[in-house]
């Protein structure tokens, strides 16, 4: 029995999510996955504002002040900025990386901190942070008591189940999650070159990237804009997943393919050793070489594939949504 059942009933939480926009959906599948454990007790918000501009910012912040919860109020990610709207003493800010908001212009980059962590930190009672790695660079940017954070860890969605699947010996279908800067793509590229695989990537590919996977004539497939359901499917055709990122607050693909029951190639950096535990193969992710051996030990090596996957199997169980609720749910109690 999972430790939230047997703790007394809270009042209603208002869990607010970020205005819906294409193509993004990544806190809302993370707080959907988790509602029907907390539902009882909580309930969704999805801001109807634009986070554009300063008007736009404005009329959200009156937005959320109309429509805060008097018991607990909790801002779920990449909106917080509305922490100004809430009040102190019962509002938590979960925070899943801190590198995302570094832009290339100094001034872009220090109204980003100052409304996004410097201010909402120290606007919140409580906050809450994906991954150790993510505390410990939060504690490196702004000035906050580290006892307010509690790290906790995102839930994999139950559509993620154990689908066994033949290895393909013959051309290997690599998918690869992401093509934003961080995901490491041109480095992916550079490692598959020659071997005998094809990649499938999710994500919009720019033109440079498309080039380069021509320059090296690797196959690919390219998908975007998936459902759901979709995207499950995919982790199920695939035979390896390749999530090689440079900086991740979390790393959801990992346990998402571990789910499932495919071998997973992730970096030794950041939040990725912490959420694969010795359940994924780790390379450096600056190292073209050290990538490029990693997809060769895993092509060729059935033995590891075979234990990698049995170890994925028992690292998802850290991540089932039931637990990770409850711990949601045991600290909204800490504020009442």
């Amino acid at each position: 029995m999972s430790v939230y059942k047997s703790l007394p009933p809270l009042s209603k939480i208002k869990l607010f999510l970020r205005p819906q926009r294409r193509g993004a959906y990544s806190v809302e599948n993370l707080f959907q996955t988790l509602y029907p454990y907390m539902k009882e007790e909580a309930e969704l918000y999805t801001l109807q504002g634009e986070s554009k501009g300063w008007l736009g910012r404005m009329k959200m912040l009156q937005e959320v002040r109309c429509n805060k919860s008097l018991n607990v109020n909790h801002i779920t990610g990449e909106v917080n900025f509305i922490a100004l709207a809430l009040p102190k003493n019962n509002t938590v800010l979960t925070i899943h990386d801190v590198e995302s908001l570094h832009r290339s212009n100094f001034w872009a980059t220090y109204l980003l901190r100052l409304l996004w962590l410097k201010l909402p930190v120290q606007r919140v009672k409580f906050i809450t942070v994906v991954s150790e790695q993510t505390k410990q660079r939060l504690l490196e940017q702004v000035a906050v008591d580290p006892f307010k954070i509690e790290v906790i860890p995102n839930p994999v969605s139950e559509a993620y189940t154990y689908s066994p699947k033949p290895f393909n010996t013959i051309q290997p279908n690599i998918l690869q999650i992401g093509t934003k800067k961080n995901k490491n793509l041109a480095n992916i590229i550079k490692a598959v070159a020659g071997l005998p695989c094809k990649l499938t990537i999710i994500g919009e590919l720019s033109e440079s990237q498309r080039n380069l996977l021509q320059k090296y004539h690797v196959p690919f497939e390219n998908k975007a804009a998936l459902t759901k359901e979709q995207l499950v499917e995919e982790y199920r055709r695939a035979d390896i997943v390749s999530f090689v990122s440079t900086f991740e607050g979390f790393g959801m693909p990992i346990v998402e393919a571990n789910a499932v029951g495919r071998v997973v190639l992730t970096s030794n950096i950041s939040s990725m050793p912490e959420v694969a535990g010795d359940a994924a193969f780790l390379v450096d992710p600056y190292d073209v070489k050290d990538i490029r051996r990693g997809f060769e030990r895993l092509l060729q090596d059935e033995q590891l594939r075979s234990r990698l996957i049995q170890n994925g199997l028992e690292n998802v169980k850290r991540y089932r949504p039931q637990e990770i609720a409850g711990k949601y749910l045991q600290l909204y109690r800490r504020i009442e």
